[in-house]
């Protein structure tokens, strides 16, 4: 009897009454909880509760999740009863600009904590006329009066004790007014007074004042060092230039004698070996575990890659606050450009070392922490060397390294010429894989440690490694699609899995573990002749993925892409939502190239220097200089476009016209992906391509003629130019084609 009243309760939980999204985020909103708190406390994803808030495609809660979430609004709207009248809707509030938590749109970041008010002593700017319910006002430090706007602190805000010693948030944008007054404008709108008349009394401030850093990502890290971004009029007042010159650009920092520099070294200042550049970091020697170290960015030096960031060096101070603290608070505090920036997100999840149990005197100890790549570098495989490493000083000078030589395992550039069929269609439709690198990283299996060498091997899929094994037999005109079906296909329209261009193996050549797993998926035998494996593994780059998936996935919800919806509504939702919020796109780029530039610099090489071939190199001395891992990843996202591209070759007879990367051209009647793509009453090909907003889902890139691409083709006399790498907006240039 008691299991039947489980299930009566089970089944009225289920549909447990909750309020409109409105209510829901104002009831979050007054008891002061972030949209991680929420999360957390549900175990569901952040992007989940946003959903479940958001006014225009508002998602429901099901199951244990929907009672929980009932239960918690419940208990809320007892604390905070809805008021009597309704408020007048508010305008809303322009981009960038300042606001009441409730007056921010929809398609802004959720930026609606309590806004922290400025003590009784000190005058308030623009404050809002009725004081949030929930957080009291704190006394300020004395030299550091609030200017608080009418703008909330950001959602990810942290909170507890190290929240405290960071309330101000993780960075501030450090401008002079009209009136010769240095601000610091932070996160969510906070402005600070700044008092400091040099660089190392700024430094001094920042550390001993303005409250501002980030807690560590995980339990062994650090916390993040505040980071303050100096603007053109913050150069010229802190004695800085505000452009490079040649000379210095090409050196990427001020020279030792600048005035500045000078200051810093009396007032026993030290910086890194980077020197005085765009991402200057300034630091003393740690006092046990405190840190003492500001990070300084300066967009005017081109801190700020226009490639990843467009134009926010140009924003003014409290905007570009703004888009600088919603990437920090959702990825981490920038440490220099995106690449560096994805590399250290690496490390900072993964600390190379721990404290250890304490021995028999009551101490600690540094230790390895496992699941790291620890603290010293490791060697990599001859064939993983990029050319010019010292591992082959002794070749012969200007030898060029076969496939039997060296791992090879680089994304698709591959393009065919279209079919008599396909040239009597209208269109050419490219679909693009959403964080697709990120995806190939997700639960892969990478080697933490050195490599170890074997002769004749017998091919584990499950361990990490590079192998030698001849692919050359595997045919693509009959492969197995799954664990008791064979598929034929027309292998001639087909690229190979197996080599970046395509093109069928010839013999014996490199190849990541992934690449070889396929091939046994596929349904051939395998051989391997030597190996260079590492036992020593494990999923280093899973909380790596989870952490810029997050982000990306709240980012778009922001800008109103969210995960649940159909396939129609996602490719309208996704037709222009940069125009939705620019700088909130912007952060999206951000994000994306944290992905691909984190992964490039596990396989950075010299830049300049004075380096010469044969000689090590600056990132060899890091033990996140890890060949092996970028090929891994790269071979696994290669891999799984292919199986789908096979799914869809197998259930459409429909074969992909160019690829490159992560971007697909397939011809179609239609101008659409739902032109081509097999959905059936709303559901996608299992195993094939499906469009969301998910990393490994696709989205539509762009949609040109065919009489465009054959016209281009014709120009350059080139019936394989790459059509996917201009499908966007369809412009080619003669420069493109080395002409």
């Amino acid at each position: 009897m008691s299991e039947l009243f489980d299930a009566v309760d089970a089944l009225v939980a289920s549909r447990s009454p909750l309020p409109p999204a409105e209510e829901r985020k104002r009831l979050r909103v007054a008891h002061g909880l972030t949209l991680d708190e929420v999360a957390a406390a549900l175990k569901v994803r952040r992007a989940t509760v946003s959903g479940w808030e958001s006014v225009k495609k508002t998602t429901e809660p099901r199951g244990p999740e929907r009672e929980a979430y009932a239960r918690l609004l419940n208990k809320l709207a007892e604390l905070y009863p809805a008021p009597a009248t309704p408020p007048e809707p508010a305008p809303a509030a322009p981009t960038g600009g300042s606001a009441p938590a409730e007056q921010v749109p929809a398609a802004t970041p959720a930026l609606d904590t309590p806004v922290r008010t400025a003590p009784e002593t000190a005058p308030a700017v623009d404050a809002p006329t009725e004081p949030p319910p929930t957080r009291s006002a704190r006394p300020s430090p004395s030299s550091a009066s609030r200017r608080p706007v009418r703008k909330a602190a950001p959602a990810d805000a942290p909170t507890g004790a190290t929240g405290r010693r960071f309330e101000n948030g993780p960075l501030a944008v450090v401008d002079v007014d009209a009136d010769g007054q240095v601000l610091a404008y932070c996160t969510g709108g906070l402005v600070l007074d700044v008092p400091a008349k040099s660089i190392p009394a700024l430094v001094e401030w920042t550390l001993r004042e303005a409250k501002l850093g980030q807690p560590k990502l995980s339990g062994p890290g650090k916390d993040a060092d505040p980071l303050l971004v100096l603007t053109e009029a913050a150069l010229e007042r802190y004695g800085l230039p505000v452009a490079l010159t040649d000379e210095e650009r090409r050196a990427g920092r001020l020279p030792e004698g600048h005035k500045v520099v000078k200051q810093l070294a009396r007032a026993q200042w030290r910086l890194t070996k980077r020197g005085f550049g765009p991402w200057a970091r300034i630091h003393r020697p740690a006092q046990g575990s405190e840190r003492a170290c500001v990070q300084l960015c300066i967009p005017s030096w081109h801190a700020l890659d226009s490639r990843h960031w467009g134009d926010v060096a140009q924003l003014p101070p409290a905007e570009l606050a703004r888009v600088l603290g919603v990437y920090a608070s959702r990825v981490m505090t920038p440490r220099g450009s995106t690449a560096v920036t994805g590399l250290e997100l690496m490390t900072a999840l993964h600390p190379p070392t721990r404290a250890s149990e304490p021995d028999a005197d009551g101490r600690r100890h540094s230790e390895h922490n496992p699941g790291s790549l620890g603290k010293d570098p490791v060697d990599c495989a001859p064939c993983e060397a990029p050319d010019g490493h010292p591992l082959l000083k002794d070749l012969p000078r200007f030898h060029i390294r076969g496939p039997q030589e060296k791992l090879f395992e680089e994304a698709y550039d591959w393009a065919r010429p279209m079919t008599d069929a396909e040239c009597t269609l209208r269109h050419l439709v490219g679909i693009d894989v959403n964080m697709a690198f990120a995806a190939g990283a997700n639960g892969l299996i990478v080697g933490l440690g050195a490599p170890t060498h074997v002769r004749k091997p017998v091919f584990d899929p499950k361990l990490p490694g590079s192998w030698l094994v001849d692919l050359s037999h595997v045919d693509l005109s009959r492969v197995r699609t799954g664990k008791d079906t064979w598929a034929d296909l027309d292998a001639d329209l087909l690229p190979s899995p197996f080599t970046p261009k395509g093109a069928r193996p010839q013999g014996p050549a490199w190849y990541a573990t992934p690449t070889v797993a396929y091939a046994v998926e596929l349904g051939y035998e395998v051989r391997p002749i030597e190996a260079y494996v590492r036992r020593e593994n494990g999923r280093y780059l899973d909380g790596w993925y989870q952490r810029l998936r997050d982000a990306y996935l709240a980012t778009m919800a922001d800008l109103g892409v969210h995960t649940d919806m159909t396939p129609e509504d996602f490719l309208t939702a996704m037709d222009g939502y940069r125009d939705r919020d620019p700088e909130l796109a912007t952060v999206v780029s951000a994000i994306k190239a944290t992905v691909k530039g984190g992964l490039g610099k596990l396989r950075e090489r010299p830049r300049g220097e004075g380096w010469r071939p044969g000689e090590p190199w600056r990132a060899l001395s890091r033990p996140t200089w890890r060949p092996d891992i970028r090929a891994a990843v790269i071979s696994r996202t290669r891999v799984n476009l292919h199986r789908k591209i096979v799914k869809h070759a197998s259930f459409t007879g429909q074969y992909p016209v160019a690829i490159l990367s992560d971007c697909v051209v397939y011809a179609s009647n239609g101008p659409s992906p739902l032109d081509f793509l097999p959905y059936r009453e709303g559901r996608p090909l299992p195993g094939g391509f499906k469009l969301g907003v998910n990393p490994g889902l696709v989205k539509h890139e762009g949609t040109q003629s065919v009489l465009w691409g054959e016209e281009v083709r014709e120009r350059f006399d080139a019936p394989e130019l790459n059509l996917a790498r201009y499908i966007k907006d369809g412009t080619v240039t003669d420069a493109d084609n080395g002409e």
